[in-house]
């Protein structure tokens, strides 16, 4: 019997990923139970967008709404700083090949997409642009030369590739977003319901705990 997976698809500018981040956080404590990352690009390629007031009001709409059933913070830098930059572009290609490229170098994926979004939400601080991930990576103690490495080898069509498969994935559970969390549990694939679980983590890992024991 092969071990458990949460496969879990995420994208680095969702909101909605970064209220559940805690949740995430909860499951990296149950012991067997491994984590795959899938980033589903939504705002890759044609979709990125510039920093516009539309954009502006339509996030911080949501965000209001994901702080209120999260508890999760948004900083004044990203509300009043980097939502207001017109020079500012959402792109989920570049954070997404950084990911990529951390767990190439020793699974530490799940460690910089929560550094990009602490980046992100609270920092306010432009994580499409390779330099800052590059200084994130730094400073989670990844080795720069070999982070510049793997993140060139895997920027481009072996990103989309890799969004390709998520968005196929995500189409094959059944998922409706991002984030989407299927677990892979005695050879069954199935999505896990986490919106009543914002704002408690130990909450959800005790149903996942749950599932896992039955």
């Amino acid at each position: 019997m092969t071990d458990p997976v949460l496969h879990y698809v995420f994208d680095p500018f969702c909101g909605w990923c970064y209220g559940a981040a805690p949740l995430v956080e909860s499951l990296r404590k149950i012991s067997g139970l491994k984590v795959a990352l899938h980033g589903g690009g939504m705002m890759a390629g044609r979709a990125r967008q510039p920093v516009t007031p539309q954009l502006r009001d339509y996030v911080l709409h949501h965000d209001q709404r994901i702080a209120q059933m999260s508890g999760q913070p948004f900083g004044d830098a990203y509300k009043n700083g980097l939502l207001g930059d017109s020079t500012a572009v959402f792109d989920s290609e570049p954070p997404t090949t950084a990911i990529l490229a951390a767990e190439q170098l020793g699974l530490r994926g799940l460690d910089l997409l929560k550094r990009i979004q602490h980046a992100h939400f609270i920092e306010g601080r432009k994580v499409a642009d390779p330099a800052v991930l590059r200084a994130l990576a730094i400073e989670l103690g990844l080795d720069a030369a070999e982070f510049d490495k793997a993140y060139a080898s895997l920027s481009g069509k072996a990103t989309f590739e890799h969004i390709s498969d998520s968005r196929a994935l995500l189409s094959k559970v059944g998922g409706h977003g991002f984030p989407t969390f299927a677990l892979l549990h005695q050879q069954q694939l199935s999505v896990l319901d986490f919106g009543r679980y914002l704002g408690h983590p130990a909450e959800w890992q005790a149903s996942v705990e749950k599932v896992l024991a039955a």
